[in-house]
């Protein structure tokens, strides 16, 4: 404020400066002076976003300069992360115009465009990933890696040289550096899939300009898996990794961006990290975008399980879940996809809520992420006849919970579901294990011994006449997504991105 204008004059300079870095946005003389006109302008933004100077901006209306139709992509990552800020701005405490801005665009064509832009940012930020630890089942060399790494205005946040060897310490705290910078333009998309339900169906139905390059929801969801298999190692990667998730909580809740996203016509091919134990099966060749998001989410359980156990993030992935089962069981739409390592995948983590059981009860909100497991669990019982496949993927799901029978006992005392909101959860699963079980006793009582999994199967066919699950009244009810509800994590995640900002302008000069 001394140096532009100075504390007397502010009122007439600072109006003028921030008409002055908006026409340059818009309509620089090169695309050079439009570069440095974005980075002093969020250079101001990011470096006084806690004070009244941004009123200025606030005033001014840049939503036009920093998503306009231009034909060179270079150009959106800094006004993206820009317009996040914007957007953000105290936006619990008052009317946001910027808000509304997002809310009301409606031009497809730079939609499309905002799309294949951010995909360019997706891939440069999930090769970081790759930069550090290849990926087990197909080679993955470092020129093909860096050469999505340079996207004109801001060079790779990434600080390691891959030339040289690193052990397995050096590989982790590197990890823990990640996700990068560029991940600040997850908040804006945040912004455009919240507010803007035709931006979303443009987003879930991307398809890629040519063989060369991804679809940017695909692209999407190849980072998500990346950062959901390292969410646990820090807050920052916690944050982006939630903030990814309501993004496609968001999707999902919405009947028209679901049908989209299980459709074989909206089909991609998408790389998921396969980076540690356990791997799911690798898929190749393309298949619906939920079949995908299943994946994503899966290994989000998988890959993050510790004894602090990250509460929001778990109840997140299970609720993302529970809604998209839901629709699926709803509309009776049948997806292709190996329910199998999800079951594996829910029961496993049943498990492992029974053996560090007496830490975990004292964490905050694990009761519902005890609620939310086994509603995913017993909804797929009662509704699985609607989406799943085939008869042998509903057998093989009932199999399981009946051989898990002790185990949910357990599981239901030491976290007391039978009194909470997961009650009717745990009480379908555990008379399912019951039924079989008593038929299974019924078997050995005709003298049949020793019965083979075979014949397990086959008796779980059989039971079916005589098993009685319970209404799944409130199994499939969830509240929609109110972003109040989050207040505490979007403020959060305002000022990681806000720092974030100020770190690509570092990034930026020093390239």
């Amino acid at each position: 404020m001394t140096a532009l204008a100075g504390l007397d004059d502010i009122d007439t300079v600072f109006p003028d400066f921030v008409h002055a870095l908006d026409a340059a946005i818009r309509a620089g003389r090169t695309i050079q002076v439009r570069h440095k006109a974005v980075r002093a302008t969020l250079a101001v933004v990011a470096g006084a976003y806690q004070t009244g100077l941004l009123s200025y901006f606030i005033n001014r209306d840049l939503f036009p300069s920093l998503v306009q139709d231009t034909e060179d992509q270079k150009l959106l990552l800094g006004p993206f992360v820009l317009l996040g800020m914007l957007v953000n701005y105290n936006k619990f405490e008052f009317q946001n115009p910027y808000q509304l801005r997002v809310a009301d665009y409606i031009n497809d064509n730079v939609m499309k465009k905002l799309g294949n832009g951010l995909e360019q940012v997706f891939v440069t930020s999930r090769n970081q990933y790759l930069v550090l630890q290849p990926d087990q089942d197909e080679p993955w060399s470092v020129g093909s890696a860096f050469s999505y790494l340079s996207l004109g205005l801001y060079k790779t946040t990434s600080t390691v040289t891959p030339t040289i060897p690193m052990d397995e310490e050096q590989v982790k705290s590197a990890l823990a550096e990640l996700p990068p910078l560029e991940m600040a333009a997850l908040l804006p998309l945040y912004d455009f899939i919240n507010a803007n339900k035709h931006f979303c169906i443009v987003f879930a139905t991307s398809r890629a300009d040519d063989r060369t390059s991804e679809a940017s929801f695909a692209s999407f969801l190849s980072l998500s898996s990346y950062t959901l298999h390292n969410a646990h190692r820090s807050n920052r990667a916690a944050m982006y990794s939630c903030l990814t998730l309501l993004i496609l909580r968001i999707m999902v809740e919405d009947p028209a961006v679901a049908k989209a996203l299980c459709s074989p016509e909206n089909a991609v091919s998408v790389r998921l990290c396969r980076q540690r134990q356990p791997l799911l099966p690798i898929v190749h060749g393309e298949r619906a975008p939920a079949a995908v998001l299943l994946d994503v989410a899966a290994d989000g359980v998988n890959h993050n399980l510790r004894r602090r156990l990250d509460t929001q993030l778990y109840v997140l992935l299970l609720g993302l879940q529970l809604r998209l089962i839901t629709y699926l069981g709803r509309s009776r739409t049948r997806l292709s996809y190996h329910w199998a390592e999800l079951w594996r995948s829910l029961l496993s983590f049943v498990r492992f809520m029974n053996q560090y059981a007496d830490t975990l009860k004292a964490l905050p909100d694990i009761d519902q992420v005890a609620a939310l497991l086994t509603r995913v669990l017993a909804l797929s019982l009662s509704t699985g006849e609607n989406f799943l496949p085939d008869a042998k993927s509903y057998d093989d799901l009932f199999y399981k919970v009946f051989e898990s029978g002790n185990v949910l006992v357990k599981f239901r005392d030491a976290f007391g579901i039978a009194r909470g909101a997961g009650a009717g959860g745990i009480s379908v699963l555990i008379n399912v294990s019951r039924h079989y079980s008593a038929l299974l006793e019924e078997q050995k009582g005709k003298g049949n011994k020793n019965i083979s999994p075979r014949e397990v199967t086959k008796l779980i066919k059989q039971g079916y006449d005589s098993l009685s699950i319970q209404s799944t009244e409130g199994l499939d009810h969830w509240d929609i997504y109110r972003e109040a509800d989050y207040r505490n994590l979007m403020k959060r995640l305002t000022r990681t991105v806000v720092q974030d900002g100020r770190g690509l302008l570092t990034m930026a000069r020093k390239s």
